[in-house]
Formats: structure tokens, C-alpha cells, sequence
């Protein structure tokens, strides 16, 4: 029984002038040298267009690529090496359109007026999900942007006036270190755990707008040891690291919501500091809440990394061998 070869394609995808070409190319022809690389077709820019060659279902999936990656350059959006890898992806199963609507819709600006956008349909999803309900867990690998988008959006909820202050919070627990040998008080000791708090805090307001925050009380960011006894009205409160808490400050945690407040809880099961023996309380949590509606719960893949590719690229060799032991 032998099989036919796949009948070859050619595609020619229009360009308005040579700079489109270079765009989509990237650098040294750098973003078509990585499509090369995952497909089999040719793909070649001559004149004032773009000519595919190749098996014919791959030719529809690149023409569906290269076709929005013009779309995107056109509408002033200049797509990144990962922008670029994710592109693929969707196309190959002809979703590469949902890119439009994706970059798009600003969530917000940076203090320096750059553009905040969600990169991917796990982090649209996400976002949707934080604007409907009121308790969300967002469970992923590191680099998804699932603590930045949170931290995001409890800004823009702050500046526009559906809360009054922003409380960020997580466990100290310590991959491997003990808070007991750093020097300094407690809140110096915690400091450095919270740090990417700051870090994406400091991204969206700068350093002197969140200062004043802090300053008048819009802002507080503590241990979540802290939490216990207090009911939280009209807030927007994000606890990090959540794989790091313990059964019992999750349900502390959790039943400190008040009227007119945002939760958001954030971690990777993957990477549990707690000691041997105990169980995560984002675990139990998902097991425990997972039927009630009113409660989001999304779970962002490595597709969803948002980092250098190699980041993806190691999250897919460790989830590999973890699977084989």
C-alpha cells in the first residue's frame, strides 16, 4: 500500500512595499528562519510579495500566518520573536485571526505610555474572567503573566474607581532559604519576596506615582500572615505564590473577602516550596471550590509563556521528565 505525496502549493501573499517584508521577516530575516525551521514549505519574498511553496495544507496555514502578521504590522504593531512562534502555532490550526482581537484591545498604558496588551488567548481569557468575577485562581507556569495582568488590572479597577486600595500578598515561604538568615526587620525580610509585586507595580504607575500610593494608603503590601482577622471592603487583593500556602491560611485567606472586592490567587503546583508532607492549600482549593460558579478558575499551559522561548522550552522539558519518572 503506498501512500501519495501531499500535492505542493504555491501561495502568494501581496506586500504594499519592501519595509513590510523586513517586518515580517524580522531582523536578519531572523522570525523566517524560525518558521522555516517548523515547517517544510519555502518561503521566499520577491518583489512586492511573499511566495509560499509547499505541502498544501501547511501552504493554508502559512498563508493564514502571514496574512495577520501584515495585518498587525498595518494596524502599527511591531510582533516580537515570541508574538511571532505563537502566531505559528495558531495557525496551524487556522486560528492566527484571534491575534487580531488580541493585540488590538489595550488594557492599559505604562507610565511611559507603552501599550499594556494580553499575548496570548489564555491571558484574554484570564483577564475576561478577573472583570467578571469576583474570586479568581490563575494556575500556570512561571512567565505567564499571571501575577503582571493581575496586578494590572487592580491598577486600572484603582484609577477608575471600583476600589479603593489594592492589597498584595504571599506567603513567606522560601524556595530553599530561610527568611530567619536574612539580615535586617521583618519587612526588610520580606521585601525581596515581594519584590516582583513592586517590579510590576513600578512597570504600570513608575516608581513615584507608586510611592505615593503606598504613601496614602492606597497601596499595602504584606505577608499573608497579616491577613488573619480582617474583612477587606472595596479591594482589589492579589495573593502570589498561592502553591505556597498551607490548606489553612488558603480558607483564612479566602473568607476575608468583603463587599465590593477582587481576589485574584496566582501559583505554579509545579513548584511547591512547602516541607515535606504538606499539602498545598491552591491544590486543595481548586479540589475543594471547583464547582462553584461565581469562582474563575483558569489554567495557562506553556503555550501561555510569555518570556524568552527558551523559558517555554525548558517548562516542556521539565514537564517531560516528570512525566517519565
Amino acid at each position: 500500500m503506498s501512500f501519495l505525496p501531499e500535492k505542493t502549493n504555491i501561495v502568494k501573499i501581496p506586500l504594499l512595499n519592501a519595509a513590510e517584508g523586513l517586518a515580517v521577516f524580522g531582523p536578519q530575516d531572523k522570525y523566517l528562519k524560525l518558521v522555516e525551521q517548523q515547517t517544510q514549505s519555502q518561503i521566499m519574498s520577491r518583489d512586492a510579495e511573499i511566495v509560499v511553496t509547499g505541502p498544501e495544507s501547511e501552504v493554508e496555514s502559512l498563508e493564514q500566518l502571514f496574512t495577520v502578521l501584515l495585518e498587525l504590522i498595518r494596524g502599527g504593531y511591531s510582533p516580537s520573536e515570541r508574538d511571532i512562534m505563537y502566531a505559528l502555532e495558531l495557525a496551524r490550526t487556522l486560528q492566527a485571526e484571534q491575534l487580531l482581537d488580541l493585540f488590538k484591545a489595550e488594557i492599559t498604558t505604562t507610565y511611559r505610555g507603552k501599550p499594556v496588551r494580553v499575548k496570548t488567548i489564555g491571558q484574554r481569557h484570564y483577564v475576561k474572567t478577573i472583570r467578571k468575577k469576583d474570586i479568581v485562581f490563575g494556575i500556570g507556569p512561571a512567565g505567564t503573566g499571571k501575577t503582571y495582568l493581575a496586578v494590572v488590572l487592580a491598577i486600572a479597577a484603582l484609577k477608575e474607581g471600583s476600589v479603593k486600595r489594592i492589597i498584595l500578598t504571599r506567603p513567606a515561604v522560601e524556595a530553599g532559604e530561610s527568611l530567619g538568615f536574612l539580615p535586617g526587620d521583618l519587612q526588610e525580610k520580606v521585601d525581596p519576596y515581594l519584590r516582583p509585586l513592586y517590579d510590576a507595580l513600578h512597570d504600570v504607575m513608575g516608581p513615584d506615582q507608586s510611592a505615593k500610593a503606598f504613601e496614602r494608603g492606597l497601596i499595602e503590601v504584606a505577608p499573608l500572615a497579616y491577613m488573619r482577622g480582617r474583612t477587606l471592603d472595596d479591594s482589589f487583593i492579589i495573593l502570589d505564590e498561592a502553591q505556597n500556602t498551607t490548606p489553612e491560611q488558603m480558607k483564612m485567606f479566602l473568607t476575608r473577602l468583603g463587599f465590593g472586592s477582587k481576589m485574584v490567587i496566582t501559583g505554579d503546583v509545579t513548584q511547591i516550596d512547602l516541607p515535606r508532607g504538606k499539602n498545598s492549600g491552591l491544590n486543595e482549593a481548586s479540589r475543594i471550590l471547583k464547582d462553584i460558579e461565581e469562582i474563575g478558575f483558569i489554567t495557562f499551559t506553556d503555550s501561555d509563556v510569555v518570556r524568552h522561548s527558551l523559558v517555554q522550552q525548558i517548562i516542556v522539558a521539565y514537564n517531560k521528565d516528570m512525566e517519565n519518572q
